[in-house]
């Protein structure tokens, strides 16, 4: 069995000062938690103080009620030399009901930091099952896909106008 901590489940009640004016989760609440379980993940993986590098493909698939209970489980899927992909999916609960449901996916690059503020080399990643294999794999994909749109709108010249 592995030693390797590369999971992490938290659990948060979604109470009313995060409802936004339809009476929903505001999905800046969820991105605030969303990047605090990513660092508590990537923090507890490499052992070291870590900065969100890039979030990407968050699909919000489903609004969030207040009063639901939400679990990020959120998993390091891919390590390069000084980065990691932490995938989180998200799960609400009706306490009532005891219905859940996915509600949300997204995949953070986080990247160590050392005490000088330089990025610092993590762990390589024990891949030990198919499904880490495959997590590993598809880590690896949206990495090159990352790369390859930003060298794509640097050629461009596209950015944000003045």
């Amino acid at each position: 069995m592995s030693t390797q901590e590369k999971s992490l489940f938290m659990t948060f009640l979604m109470t009313p000062d995060m409802a936004n004016f339809s009476g929903h989760v505001h999905g800046g609440a969820i991105l605030k938690v969303l990047d605090q379980v990513a660092y508590a993940c990537a923090a507890r993986y490499c052992k070291s103080y870590v900065v969100t590098a890039s979030l990407d493909q968050v699909i919000f698939r489903e609004p969030i009620e207040v009063g639901e209970l939400v679990t990020f489980k959120a998993n390091v899927n891919y390590v390069g030399r000084t980065s990691m992909e932490i995938g989180i999916k998200v799960i609400a609960e009706n306490l009532t009901t005891k219905a859940s449901r996915h509600v949300i996916s997204c995949y953070f690059t986080m990247v160590a930091r050392g005490p000088d503020g330089k990025a610092i080399d993590v762990p390589p990643l024990l891949v030990e099952t198919d499904l880490d294999r495959r997590l590993f794999e598809a880590g690896k994909m949206r990495k090159e896909m990352r790369e390859e749109i930003v060298e794509r709108n640097r050629k461009l010249h596209v950015g944000i106008p003045d």
